[in-house]
């Protein structure tokens, strides 16, 4: 079987700050995702970025199709908007209750070349599908996201139950236990950061990392585990520094 998710126990992926980071963070956490060129500036702040800084990350946004701009006000493209409803997914996913069926798809397309192979398998992931062997992908039947049309032309899908435990496959399909210490370790680092700047950048590792969540059904889960604590701690500090940027009560 294939471990599906790619993790270093215990590790934290922390990344750089930059203007352009801080930015889209602020609008992908915005509903409508969209802010005045005073309030980016402003929000901005008070992680140590100038304004002089911002203007030039939205020109280089706007020219890159990042962003749009309608006078004053910009706001995230339509590639973004999948993003934010994809980092929406990650933080609130939508789960129903679980009866033992399980979500299979299989590959039926031919012929594809080794980007348009990638893609597939980069959808299906996010689609918190995992991989079984080459073409076969599957997943307990406990979500309620949607299913792009498009992927009808080139999978075949189906429910079923499984003959072996569903815990036993599902520790076969997901590195669990990985997952769950680098959540622990994203929780530390965490409620031990610094400042704005460095609350954010562990944030933006706790995002990645909730979309890497395969959100099982909690009878599939090891004890204790801390997905739900993570989201949790991620919309608690995310209110605080929303409230710092833009001046909201968190």
């Amino acid at each position: 079987m294939r471990m599906n998710v790619s993790a270093e126990p215990g590790g934290v992926d922390l990344r750089p700050l930059s203007a352009r980071s801080v930015v889209l963070s602020l609008l992908l956490g915005a509903h409508p995702p969209e802010l005045p060129a005073r309030d980016l500036v402003r929000g901005v702040e008070p992680f140590g970025v100038g304004g002089s800084t911002v203007r030039a990350a939205l020109s280089r946004m706007v020219a890159a199709g990042d962003l749009r701009r309608t006078d004053t006000v910009y706001r995230l493209s339509d590639r973004l908007l999948e993003r934010q409803r994809r980092q929406d997914d990650a933080v609130s996913p939508d789960t129903r209750a679980w009866e033992g069926d399980w979500e299979m798809a299989v590959i039926t397309a031919t012929g594809r070349g080794p980007a348009e192979r990638a893609d597939l398998r980069t959808r299906l992931t996010a689609l918190r599908l995992a991989e079984l062997r080459e073409g076969v992908w599957l997943r307990p039947a406990n979500l309620g996201r949607p299913w792009p049309p498009d992927l009808d032309q080139v999978v075949q899908r189906f429910t079923t139950r499984p003959a072996v435990p569903a815990a036993e496959l599902a520790a076969g399909l997901w590195p669990l236990d990985a997952w769950a210490d680098t959540a622990r370790a994203l929780l530390a680092h965490v409620e031990r950061s610094p400042g704005p700047a460095a609350l954010f950048t562990a944030l933006a590792a706790v995002v990645r990392h909730l979309l890497a969540d395969p959100v099982l059904p909690p009878a599939l889960l090891p004890a204790d585990w801390p997905g739900p604590v993570l989201r949790t701690a991620y919309e608690h500090h995310r209110r605080t520094l929303a409230g710092m940027a833009l001046g909201t009560r968190a």
